[in-house]
């Protein structure tokens, strides 16, 4: 971390207008995946989904939103702070997999709600599994509170690959 300038610890470094701008970028683009996905996903909760048999440890619906938000802030933030401190090659590539992952990350809404498949779905969640690690391997390099950020994301996809696997399997 050489190449990053010793007062990122200050509020100025974080304050400044072009530090602001790529964390309204960040936030937008997130929220923009996050608005993609719901609007594959909601159209199929009240009918396909509903009539699926889910396992004992399915959450109700209304808890997915609340979490979801939380997630998709926690991976702007962490994206931002990336962007703000890293350079050349580093920040290509950790650049490079959290697109990937936000990719992923849409693609999974569109296999599970959009297609009704739970089967590709579930190919997809691996893929988002491994890229998101991938995406953490890249942000430690650049910064480890940007790593540690997306901990809660990479949780709750394990958690949602778990639920995925079932629903698959029920069905």
């Amino acid at each position: 971390m050489s190449s990053v300038s010793a007062d990122f610890r200050t509020p100025q470094f974080w304050l400044r207008p072009a530090s602001l701008a790529k964390l309204v970028v960040s936030l937008a683009v997130c929220f923009a995946a996050a608005a993609l996905g719901s609007w594959l996903t909601l159209p199929s909760i009240p009918t396909w989904y509903a009539g699926l048999a889910k396992p004992f440890f399915s959450p109700p619906n209304w808890i997915f939103a609340p979490v979801w938000t939380v997630l998709y802030a926690l991976m702007a933030v962490a994206f931002w702070r990336v962007w703000a401190l890293g350079r050349g090659t580093a920040l290509q590539v950790a650049a490079l997999t959290f697109a990937i992952q936000l990719a992923l990350n849409v693609a999974w809404s569109g296999a599970f709600f959009g297609l009704h498949s739970p089967a590709l779905a579930l190919v997809v969640i691996v893929a988002l599994m491994l890229a998101i690690i991938a995406t953490m391997s890249a942000f430690a390099k650049i910064d480890g509170r940007a790593a540690w950020m997306l901990a809660p994301y990479l949780a709750w996809v394990l958690f949602a690959t778990a639920l995925n696997g079932a629903v698959w399997w029920l069905n």
